[in-house]
């Protein structure tokens, strides 16, 4: 790493660090084999605690989750009264948030919370089925609130808040989750996460009658607009726009997004989300609205010139931009 002093070791102390790597191994080794010979019969609890040790070790291993929740249904939660299980659960998901400091992105581990959740019991008492689920949950959205400070952009922190919102017992109202995703865009353009959430969460306030869609669509085109001028480059703010103009229906809104992506791309006359944006709507318009366009064949030309340019920038994908002009050519020669 640049900045930080290259350390000399000796000899000796390289041996020891191999030494002792060895040893590591060797006994991680052995408790696996353990652990797997045990894995048909062995329900007691000291095979729970070696899966305990052995997955603090190496996390990534989802044969030894799936043991442990054999544990769980077939001795720990029979012998338990619901108390006791909600607390079992409880230990394994501080277990988990242990784990994740170090492993953020281990599926296994986001997946063993979700089923910890989903076998909380009823309780505390008939009065309060929820009560232990409305604990467990608004506490895990507090973590994953935390997890989502620490890495704004862990899509698994993100599946897991969707998965919690829509699981909850009493679940906050929607809008205070369209706050909270307009936060963490304020707070970094380039957080796709936060952008899809942001789509999701419209949809339910859009069908359910509780956000005007016609106002809260201006509003976001005007949201992702500034983004587009503050961070051009970046291709999150580009997906949601095409969310936000999704099938082309309308030609003036088209037209409006066109004519603004353009003075962009003056600015930016390298910018290959502009480009790609402007091929990208002004064949909507010859595809949807042909019968209003004044100069089509402008638009066609204009296409083709984008796509020319776009070969030049990015050679990668030159054969990509050349089928998207054949198409452009093709569908023209036909109409």
């Amino acid at each position: 790493m640049h900045g930080v002093k290259r350390v000399q070791y000796s000899q000796a102390a390289l041996e020891a660090k191999k030494q002792r790597d060895h040893d590591k191994l060797k006994a991680y080794l052995a408790l696996s084999d353990d652990v797997i010979a045990r894995k048909s019969h062995d329900m007691s609890n000291e095979a729970f605690e070696l899966t305990t040790r052995l997955l603090r070790m190496n996390p990534e291993f989802y044969t030894v989750w799936n043991y442990r929740r054999d544990m769980f249904i077939e001795s720990l939660f029979p012998q338990r009264s619901p108390s006791e299980v909600n607390e079992l659960l409880s230990d394994d998901l501080s277990l988990t948030f242990e784990l994740l400091k170090q492993h953020p992105k281990v599926y296994g581990i986001w997946n063993h919370r979700r089923w910890c959740l989903e076998h909380i019991p009823d309780g505390p008492s008939p009065d309060d089925v929820n009560g232990y689920r409305n604990s467990t949950w608004n506490k895990e959205l507090f973590v994953v609130e935390k997890m989502l400070d620490a890495d704004a952009r862990n899509f698994h922190a993100w599946n897991y808040r969707r998965y919690i919102l829509a699981t909850m017992p009493f679940p906050p109202p929607p809008k205070s989750e369209l706050a909270y995703t307009t936060r963490k865009i304020e707070a970094n353009f380039s957080n796709f996460s936060a952008w899809h959430q942001r789509s999701k969460v419209l949809t339910t306030l859009w069908e359910t009658g509780e956000l005007d869609r016609v106002k809260s669509i201006e509003e976001e085109f005007e949201l992702v607009r500034n983004a587009m001028y503050t961070d051009p480059d970046d291709q999150s703010v580009w997906i949601y726009h095409a969310w936000l103009i999704g099938n082309g229906n309308y030609a003036a809104r088209l037209q409006f997004e066109i004519t603004s992506i353009q003075e962009l791309l003056d600015e930016q006359p390298d910018s290959k989300w502009c480009m790609e944006s402007l091929v990208r709507y002004k064949r909507l318009l010859i595809e949807k609205h042909a019968e209003n366009l004044g100069d089509k064949k402008a638009l066609v030309d204009s296409c083709l010139e984008l796509l020319a340019k776009l070969r030049d920038i990015d050679p990668p994908r030159r054969r990509r931009y050349d089928e998207i002009a054949e198409g452009i050519r093709s569908g023209n020669e036909m109409q």
